[in-house]
């Protein structure tokens, strides 16, 4: 995993890596109920956790049809997030875009997928985080006019699962690299 610098430490490293796959389709986004696991009972994007031999694309894609049964691509990374816990594991994620997809939406043991209006998005039943990272991102490049634009970096600081502070990065950059196969 690489060692990072975010504002409260100088060599931070995310013991956990993972993805969200955000399906947007002209004035809507796919979002799901966790039924399961991380994040059971909240509303996000499909997503789970980077494995052994997989690309950080391939774990979008492979996660998006176990939670929802649709296959989603071409896929496009617009932002990286740096989860910085004083008392729990330390998260690094990647979030990924896509506006074409195949397959029937279904709900799984793992997930309770729907669609929903970007204006209607309920980020009261969402991690606290995501009210303020989603709306720059469905801005950035998704539903805006600059559809290459350089992915979107934030720092994040919880204490027990509690957002403490936040901070826009000017890194321009992601930190791994999203076509290599994940080897630890």
């Amino acid at each position: 995993m690489p060692t990072l610098q975010t504002p409260w430490q100088q060599a931070w490293q995310p013991e956990l890596v993972g993805t969200l796959l955000f399906v947007v389709d002209q004035q809507r986004v796919l979002l799901i109920e966790k039924k399961t696991g991380h994040g059971m009972g909240k509303i996000n994007a499909p997503g789970g956790k980077w494995e052994i031999g997989e690309s950080l694309l391939a774990c979008a894609r492979r996660e998006m049809l176990e939670e929802t049964g649709v296959d989603a691509q071409p896929l496009d990374c617009v932002a990286e997030l740096r989860f910085v816990e004083r008392d729990g594991p330390q998260w690094l994620g990647f979030v990924f875009v896509a506006r074409d997809f195949t397959g029937t939406l279904t709900e799984t043991p793992e997930a309770k997928p729907f669609w929903c209006d970007v204006q209607d998005i309920p980020y009261q039943q969402m991690w606290a985080d995501d009210a303020i990272w989603l709306p720059e991102v469905l801005k950035h490049g998704v539903l805006g006019d600059e559809p290459n634009a350089p992915p979107l970096v934030y720092d994040f600081l919880f204490t027990a699962g509690k957002l403490l502070e936040h901070r826009p990065s000017d890194q321009c950059g992601l930190s791994l690299s999203i076509h290599a196969p994940r080897s630890d």
